[in-house]
């Protein structure tokens, strides 16, 4: 597993399998719900898939990831081992949110915003019918800039490009302004107030659009005073 600290300590064990760049990111992704290769790259778009790849090789052979399938459908899945990294991957993104709250420009990324919104949506707080949502965010590059959440019952697709759709209701705001929201760092009801966000629909739907989209699983962590 490459390097090691040469120590008895269990902690400094531990991190010879985890304290490579990425690798507990990954154990994340694998956490949420992502099996499949092109899952897992959508949840890191700035790592490489050769070193994705190598990665989850030497997940594989820690005993952490269990490999299965074959060719185009192989799936990764968490061994037990994987899945006591649980609650410490929780911690530290709670520790996160207390305690490192600065976003650099570096931080803000709309493919993995949109990816966490995805699969992260309340659906049972959602219209039983098709409902989209058109995000339009003003200050990104303009191959990045307007984005589409389309819920139909239990499905949920998240569109870089337009799927032709009635559109129910239109979010603009800044890139910064929706991901601090869905951080938790910022209320949905200061950034409208603010004119930070505008919501564009019909009256009930823009009232009720913050309760569908939510904030993510750790937008809730209490900060510090």
């Amino acid at each position: 597993m490459g390097s090691t600290y040469g120590q008895f300590c269990p902690v400094a064990k531990a991190m010879e399998v985890l304290d490579e760049r990425w690798t507990l990111l990954i154990v994340r992704e694998l956490l949420m719900g992502s099996r499949h290769f092109n899952d897992l790259r959508r949840g890191v778009p700035r790592m490489s898939p050769t070193l994705l790849a190598k990665r989850l090789r030497r997940l594989e052979r820690a005993g952490v990831v269990r490999r299965t399938g074959a060719g185009g459908r192989t799936a990764y899945d968490l061994t037990p081992s994987g899945e006591e990294l649980r609650p410490v991957v929780e911690a530290l993104g709670a520790w996160g949110v207390r305690w490192v709250g600065d976003l650099g420009e570096e931080d803000l990324d709309p493919h993995l915003l949109m990816w966490d919104v995805k699969r992260t949506l309340p659906l049972e707080r959602w219209p039983r019918g098709r409902t989209v949502l058109a995000f339009t965010y003003t200050d990104v590059e303009p191959g990045v800039r307007r984005w589409w959440v389309v819920v139909d019952g239990a499905d949920v697709d998240v569109c870089d490009v337009d799927p032709g759709y009635e559109v129910t209701a239109s979010l603009t705001t800044t890139l910064r302004t929706m991901t601090e929201i869905w951080r938790g760092d910022r209320a949905w009801t200061d950034a409208v107030r603010g004119a930070l966000l505008a919501i564009d629909g019909p009256r009930d739907v823009a009232r009720a659009v913050p309760d569908w989209v939510g904030i993510s699983t750790l937008g809730a962590v209490p900060r510090p005073a």
